[in-house]
């Protein structure tokens, strides 16, 4: 098998109406190819096999594929043939499960192949384009689940709810820990960045505990669901807002200095503050109090505060820190 660069305005006139690139425009098409290869498969290859871990997903240009999977006895049942223009292999590298089944080429075969780095790179730096590609592969499994046998549509099921939950908080649907590490980790190794600017936000719930304990752990969930409300609505397009554990948030400013950083911050401290919650009076009550929270936001800005994925979100919390010594409900910048 071998891989190789394609030009991206051939790859556009010959698959960009595709099922998984239908939604993009030509610029963002021409980024999207920039990260696909072509993979020549001969007739009796196999592509990989049931349970190998995945690195990649493929989609299906020319040729005949044929997915099969193991039975108990050991034989080979074939499952369906992959059809031109069919995306496959994306549950594996989005969940980080082993692959399903097996993909041999019947006859020669041409793949364009998108790796995991660069599927998830895709997602952090052009969220618009990840969100497409996403809302494609899920339009595209939901069609899957109509036309498959029961046991292939369970599995299918169970990919979907993975793929989300490698990168989503399933309670807040913001983007989980992995994911915005992944993020900051992906800016700092890419060296062609040349350290863009960009500011990390850390900040946590001041008095999610006494919520807990006077009116239960259901409050407090509200509490943080109406929290990642007002984040998300304060926030731009290409922010990458996460969940950490309990209360506790971090947002990924992207090209941004330290003053705009700040405004976002203090944007997201007032409207939390001025926010009304209505919440159950208590654990067994069936009555509802409204209540008011306020947040505590700490402030790092690479590569003036730090150098590394490390020391950025060392630097954040340091600043979050501060901002709870000094009395919380307030936002302070590190140094």
């Amino acid at each position: 098998m071998i891989a190789e660069k394609i030009n991206s305005q051939v790859l556009f006139r010959v698959i960009s109406g595709l099922s998984l690139f239908s939604k993009l425009d030509e610029k963002e098409f021409k980024i999207v190819s920039g990260f696909l290869n072509t993979l020549n498969i001969k007739k009796g290859e196999t592509l990989f096999k049931e349970g190998d871990q995945g690195e990649a997903m493929f989609i299906h240009f020319s040729g005949t594929l044929s997915a099969s999977v193991t039975q108990s006895d050991g034989t080979q049942r074939r499952l369906f043939d992959v059809k031109n223009g069919d995306f496959f292999g994306e549950m594996s590298i989005i969940s980080h499960e082993p692959r399903s089944a097996t993909i041999s080429a019947a006859e020669d075969s041409i793949l364009i192949m998108l790796n995991e780095n660069d599927f998830f790179k895709i997602i952090s730096e052009y969220p618009i384009i990840g969100y497409k590609l996403l809302k494609a592969i899920s339009a595209v499994q939901n069609q899957w689940l109509d036309q498959t046998s029961k046991s292939f549509s369970d599995l299918i099921r169970w990919g979907e709810t993975a793929r989300r939950r490698a990168i989503t908080d399933e309670m807040t649907g913001l983007y989980n820990h992995r994911f915005i590490e992944e993020s900051i980790k992906e800016r700092f190794s890419n060296q062609s960045m040349n350290f863009r600017i960009m500011s990390l936000l850390m900040m946590d719930l001041d008095e999610i505990h006494d919520i807990n304990n006077r009116y239960g752990t259901k409050a407090g969930d509200l509490v943080i669901i109406s929290a990642a409300e007002v984040i998300r609505s304060c926030l731009r397009p290409g922010d990458i807002p996460a969940r950490l554990s309990g209360d506790e948030f971090a947002i990924l400013l992207p090209d941004t200095d330290q003053n705009d950083a700040f405004k976002i911050a203090e944007q997201i401290r007032e409207n939390i503050e001025n926010k009304k919650i209505e919440i159950p009076a208590g654990p067994d009550s069936n009555e509802n109090v409204t209540i008011k929270n306020h947040t505590s936001i700490g402030i790092a800005t690479a590569p003036i505060h730090a150098k590394t994925m490390e020391e950025l979100e060392k630097t954040a919390d340091t600043a979050l820190r501060k901002a709870k010594e000094l009395g919380r409900n307030r936002v302070e910048v590190y140094g």
